[in-house]
């Protein structure tokens, strides 16, 4: 059983991941609050969420992005956390829908729990002790592949590209510091992380590699990170050793995800983590518990499975449109993938993009919601004790697969419809679509698809029930009378 069951603590999201074997199934957690000297020579702990800086001879100051993140800081949202500090997650996630998005300040602290951080449930009291077993298990998991493979430790450089060098001697500065922080750590801490680290080491010792599978993830890696979003200020200046954070992060996924291991694309999404959290180890299991969920879409079944979707719904809203797109290989709408895989991270300002991420990731607008499980349920049940209604094959009248990002995909298309439908052939398809890179009205957009949204489904209801009536007296059992009443 693992400890923090044992200790009666909740038990975190990230533990669910699932790994080579059962034992990396079990996998877990954060790291032991770092501490400083201050300036009358004691030893302090870090104030959550500030960072501490090492001093590299005249060089600028380096910040350590492996901090441990602030796990007891409360969130500001009204009527989200109690005192004690958990999260009430349905409101949390109607705060960021309804609220489009959460401020600057608060996102950091609001992903922790959105991704799988801290489970909702858990005190300000609990989370630092599953911090600090998620650390040491991040670690003793990055700790393992690099033993196998010494030679991929660092990122290897031509010498020509004189920002990678600087973010290779950013990255060591960094790295030394954090040793010289772990010395000062008191007996009672050593004495804790040791028996997490001999834990550790027990969950992973039978895990393996499929080493050439895994070097060939480490190539591609290799040539994604560095040109991961290096217009950012986060990854400007000392903030260049990010990038090598970035690359550890990815290999360490694809070493412990060999069903995924690593696609293009997967470093922009993983990069957004970073920049928000600012902490490898609370990246990697956001980043993680999200790839549980959507990792599929980086396969080839899953991108032709999207592509088919949006042809699906833009053909339910705009038949014309989607005649002039569509291809016998679907081909024209893969530039909708791009959109959907990446969270329409380039057509936003970046600001926006991350407000975006947050809003389609809190599933409030979706067509699975707990309300349309219930009337579903309650269809069910009227129809197997109802005697009047004679069995009816009942027709799909809505496709719950409609995700609300499809929307926003839509919407943008609609809003575009006269320069789409004026594109001949894909390359001007393809120039248009560049165009709109960081053009885009986030707050306009999602207004738009939001009406969408509602409309598609009360004209699905109304259909259905237009039909479903004639073989049925008491259409107010139905569920899609119900689910019309719920946009109504």
């Amino acid at each position: 059983m693992d400890t923090l069951q044992e200790n009666g603590l909740p038990h975190s999201p990230a533990l669910d991941i699932p790994g080579r074997e059962r034992t990396a199934k079990e996998l877990g957690v954060c790291g032991t609050p770092l501490k400083t000297k201050g300036n009358n020579g004691t030893t302090e702990r870090s104030a959550p969420g500030n960072h501490v800086t090492a001093e590299f001879g005249n060089q600028q100051k380096v910040p350590l992005v492996n901090l441990p993140a602030p796990s007891t800081t409360p969130l500001g949202l009204p009527g989200v956390m109690d005192a004690e500090g958990r999260v009430d997650e349905s409101r949390l996630r109607m705060h960021i829908f309804k609220n489009g998005g959460v401020s600057h300040s608060e996102r950091g602290q609001v992903w922790r729990f959105l991704f799988g951080v801290y489970p909702c449930s858990s005190t300000s009291l609990e989370r630092p002790l599953l911090q600090e077993q998620l650390n040491v298990r991040y670690h003793s998991m990055k700790r393992k592949w690099q033993q196998l493979f010494p030679a991929a430790v660092r990122l290897r450089i031509n010498g020509t590209d004189a920002e990678l060098v600087a973010a290779v001697q950013y990255f060591d500065v960094r790295q030394d510091r954090v040793q010289l922080q772990a010395q000062n750590q008191s007996d009672e801490v050593r004495e804790r992380l040791s028996f997490l680290e001999l834990q550790a080491q027990v969950l992973f010792e039978r895990v393996t590699f499929d080493l050439e599978e895994l070097q060939e993830a480490i190539r591609i890696i290799d040539k994604d990170v560095p040109r991961t979003d290096r217009d950012l200020p986060y990854y400007s200046g000392e903030g260049l050793g990010n990038l090598l954070v970035l690359r550890d992060i990815l290999i360490t996924y694809a070493a412990f995800h060999p069903e995924v291991s690593y696609a293009q694309g997967m470093n922009d999404l993983c990069s957004r983590f970073l920049e928000v959290l600012d902490s490898e180890v609370d990246t990697y299991w956001s980043f993680s518990c999200y790839m549980e969920k959507f990792s599929k879409d980086f396969r080839a079944d899953g991108l032709h499975r999207k592509i088919e979707l949006e042809a699906a719904l833009l053909k339910e809203l705009d038949p014309q449109l989607h005649t002039h797109l569509i291809t016998d290989s679907m081909e024209s709408f893969t530039f909708c993938h791009r959109w959907l895989l990446l969270g329409f991270q380039r057509e936003f300002e970046h600001c926006d993009a991350l407000r975006l991420f947050e809003i389609l990731s809190c599933d409030h607008l979706e067509l699975i919601s707990q309300q349309v499980d219930r009337a579903r349920y309650q269809e069910r049940i009227a129809r197997r004790h109802s005697l009047e209604d004679k069995p009816v094959s009942e027709a799909q009248a809505v496709n719950t697969e409609f995700t609300f990002e499809l929307f926003i995909c839509a919407t943008i298309l609609l809003d575009n419809r006269d320069a789409l439908l004026s594109c001949r052939n894909d390359v001007q398809l393809i120039q248009f679509t560049n165009s709109l890179q960081g053009t885009l009205d986030l707050n306009l957009t999602l207004k738009k698809a939001e009406e969408h949204f509602y409309n598609y489904c009360k004209r699905s209801a109304w259909d259905y029930m237009n039909g479903r009536c004639r073989t049925s007296k008491n259409k107010e059992d139905h569920f899609l009378f119900q689910l019309r009443s719920l946009f109504s």
